[in-house]
């Protein structure tokens, strides 16, 4: 499947020679950190925690990594908020997740903390595309600095993406073990080599709500994975339900405790429903998936092991 390019969801997807210059091979994390990665003993004077946002560089296996965080007026480390993982398309950065996804201003009204990391050469090495990093492996050491720098609650980490931030989601939820309650993949899928594993799933249990739209030229397969966890998981999907747009609502209850809930757009492309403004926001939708994935995240904590 070629990888997909952050641009106006209306306009045509041009993908396929942007795949071919690109290893699609997706790598599995490492189980022990290097010495570089981790983290010191003092934070970074950018990383002091404090509202507003904030640019960490993180030395990770000889990289120098990039995330912002987002914290909202009032925060102080006195009282432990829930933490959204938000990862752009490819090729994009921190900074246009933020504007596609308008994940600030919904911090800012709910009282959570937000980080944008930063993709090497601008995309994540997810499960088709882009790159060959350690990504799950920095993911960890970021949501670990988060949950001991800036008291981020460990019950209450979520992960979401767009396109290949989507695709990443997924990925993490399977190779981070007890680490994120829900997540929320946009345009999205649980796709490829790894995928097609009938082992690859989580092994804790991981909430999903997916946002995926029919005029997507990859909408079959993110349709087939996303069928494809609830089958693994023996998840039992009601019947859908319509909503204006002829939008399909379908919830499912799983064995393991977690719920999947799925919005089926028929008139979207590979965008972001509502969102922020950005290329890929689609205000048209029908719905915002930035409000309702907070109410599902709101909804759904970490069970203590």
């Amino acid at each position: 499947m070629p990888t997909r390019r952050a641009i106006h969801p209306r306009s045509a997807l041009p993908l396929a020679l942007a795949a071919l210059l690109l290893p699609l091979t997706a790598c599995g994390s490492n189980d022990e950190d290097t010495p570089d990665a981790r983290p010191s003993k003092k934070p970074a004077a950018a990383e002091i925690p404090r509202p507003g946002d904030h640019k960490v560089t993180l030395l990770w296996q000889g990289e120098k990594r990039v995330y912002t965080v987002h914290a909202p007026p009032g925060y102080t480390r006195n009282e432990k908020l829930p933490l959204v993982i938000a990862m752009h398309p490819y090729p994009a950065d921190g900074k246009d997740m933020a504007e596609i996804s308008g994940l600030n201003t919904k911090a800012d009204e709910e009282n959570f903390l937000v980080a944008y990391p930063d993709g090497l050469n601008r995309g994540f090495n997810a499960l088709i595309c882009c790159g060959t990093e350690d990504d799950v492996g920095f993911l960890r050491t970021l949501t670990t600095r988060l949950t001991k720098t800036w008291h981020a609650d460990p019950s209450r980490v979520y992960a979401t993406g767009i396109s290949n931030g989507g695709d990443m989601a997924y990925k993490l939820a399977v190779e981070l073990p007890d680490t994120f309650a829900a997540i929320a993949p946009v345009s999205g899928g649980y796709l490829g080599t790894d995928a097609e594993k009938a082992s690859y799933m989580p092994k804790t249990p991981v909430s999903v709500i997916t946002f995926i739209g029919g005029l997507d030229e990859h909408y079959g397969g993110m349709d087939a994975g996303i069928n494809t966890w609830q089958k693994r998981l023996s998840c039992d999907p009601g019947e859908p339900r319509k909503l204006k747009n002829n939008i399909r609502r379908t919830t499912a209850d799983c064995h393991d405790g977690s719920d999947v809930v799925i919005y089926r757009l028929p008139e979207m492309g590979h965008s972001w429903p509502g969102g922020g403004g950005g290329s890929m926001s689609d205000p048209q939708a029908g719905v915002d998936a930035t409000d309702l994935m907070w109410d599902f995240f709101e909804s759904h904590s970490k069970k203590a092991s």
